[in-house]
């Protein structure tokens, strides 16, 4: 990486000056590359970063340095890499103060087209590649957890071009490692469920897209040398701000442009079904299990499925961050409501999980006022999030004869945010939501807002048949819809 920055700006040469209580005890000098990771975000430096530097420093092992690749924007990799690969991170919490420089990034880079890429992941070296794209960079049809087999990138992809797709880059890259015969695992982190699996199914269905040239060789070799473990991911990681790169600059005495900034709770349950070599994420905190699916719903639907519930309200209520929202009574009561009545009784809970004791931690999380968190962001590309966060409750609370009133509130407060654009108080609310031009689509001339509910749950692509044709759950929304649109959400929460 080059050390272009100015003088006062964090990066190889000036690490020295940070003092060394916020200096890692891994040195970025001794790390080679042994992972490659799609997905160069805020949630990658706070997680996955964070446990693999505590597992090099555990287990003094240098060879998993990390080469990173942004996907929608350059922008993070520029920064980075004019960094060195080097960021703090710092742990908010009322009282809570670590910042700590993190060494574990040892090159940044933009992924579309570059070859640089590709070589990676045919190096030997490289054992593990992980991912964090979120729910829309797999191009997925959600409704059949398939790729959308009429994207135009994931078809000019599969026709040859230098690849720009998430899974077009993952396919050329594990096509020209075949030739070399070493083994890979694959390690999905975004909030789908069983995602490994998923991610299996989307390499090799890309081979099925019209057009598609695939090396013959690829799927004999993942299936004897490449491994897609599932996983569970959990940390509360917003978008850094002004006053955190601030706080970072206090701390360290140089700038740092990247700093983040997260929660002191980080979890990380993985599939133990590794190929080859792996770090030993296990000394770090990791949890290694037979196993997720029962992790991965809890987590999904009790906290992830909240805080997009939360989001919603707080986007018709106006307010800008979560924990503004959530410290609203009649939002917490509504939460509470959620969590304990259809959440936590739709629910397989995992072995040794007490959930009253988990939602309490659930909520606790979001109100952290140390931890803000735009519910702009929490909502972005709902319509991707909600199967696995919302949908999977509703089907399992009417698959046991609960009736999901609170999901059915939470999608209404979705639905009329989504179609008006704006909050009860009449101002503007805009956030990224490709699921959002096909529901006001669906929704347009509606007589009333029950109809605009009924017509936007037809919506095969977001919601699925058997939900749109689900009258109990489709007169909930309705109602819900209706009353909201009456009365403004404020009132009926108060009534709840």
């Amino acid at each position: 990486m080059s050390g272009s920055v100015g003088a006062g700006a964090l990066n190889l040469e000036t690490l020295a000056r940070v003092p060394a209580t916020h200096r890692s005890a891994l040195d970025p000098r001794a790390l080679s590359i042994g992972v490659v990771h799609l997905g160069l975000g805020v949630f990658h430096r706070t997680h996955q970063i964070s446990f693999l530097e505590r597992a090099a420093l555990e287990s003094g092992e240098t060879c998993w340095g990390v080469s990173a690749y942004s996907e929608r924007s350059p922008a993070a990799a520029e920064l980075l890499a004019a960094q060195d690969g080097l960021y703090s991170l710092r742990i908010a919490a009322p009282g809570a103060t670590a910042l700590t420089v993190l060494s574990s990034l040892r090159e940044a880079r933009f992924a579309p087209g570059d070859p640089v890429l590709i070589e990676r992941l045919c190096d030997p070296a490289v054992a593990l590649v992980t991912l964090t794209v979120s729910e829309k960079g797999y191009r997925l049809d959600p409704s059949q957890r398939a790729l959308a087999r009429d994207d135009p990138e994931l078809l000019a992809d599969a026709a040859g071009r230098p690849p720009v797709t998430v899974v077009g880059q993952l396919v050329r890259g594990l096509e020209a490692r075949a030739r070399l015969g070493a083994p890979l695992s694959v390690v999905c982190c975004d909030n789908l469920a069983e995602n490994g699996r998923l991610l299996a199914g989307l390499v090799a269905d890309f081979a099925t897209l019209p057009g598609a040239r695939v090396d013959g060789g690829l799927a004999a070799y993942l299936e004897s040398a490449v491994g897609f473990p599932s996983t569970v991911v959990d940390r509360i990681s917003p978008a850094p701000g002004d006053a955190d790169r601030a706080a970072a600059a206090r701390a360290l005495t140089v700038a740092d442009a990247a700093a983040v900034v997260t929660e002191p709770f980080a979890d990380w349950v993985i599939e133990d079904r590794f190929a080859g070599r792996r770090p030993a994420l296990e000394r770090a905190g990791a949890r290694l299990v037979d196993d997720v699916v029962p992790y991965a719903e809890l987590k999904l639907r009790a906290l992830n499925g909240t805080h997009s519930a939360i989001a919603w309200c707080g986007l018709l209520l106006g307010d800008g961050w979560v924990h503004e929202t959530l410290a609203r009574p009649p939002v917490a009561r509504f939460v509470a409501a959620l969590l304990s009545e259809e959440i936590g009784p739709s629910l397989a809970v995992p072995p040794g999980v007490d959930f009253a004791s988990y939602a309490a931690s659930v909520t606790e999380r979001l109100a952290n006022p140390e931890l803000p968190y735009a519910n702009t962001q929490v909502a972005s590309d709902s319509g991707q999030k909600l199967p696995g966060r919302i949908l999977s409750t509703v089907r399992a609370c009417r698959a046991a004869g609960i009736a999901p009133r609170r999901c059915a509130l939470a999608l209404a407060c979705y639905l009329r945010v989504a179609l008006s654009g704006r909050s009860d108080a009449g101002d503007p609310v805009d956030f990224p939501d490709g699921a959002r031009e096909r529901l006001s689509v669906a929704a347009a001339g509606a007589p009333s807002s029950a109809a605009a509910a009924r017509r936007a749950l037809s919506v095969r692509e977001v919601f699925a048949e058997d939900l749109g044709h689900d009258a109990v759950f489709v007169g909930l929304v309705g109602d819900a819809l209706e009353a909201i649109t009456t009365h403004g959400l404020a009132a009926v929460l108060d009534a709840e």
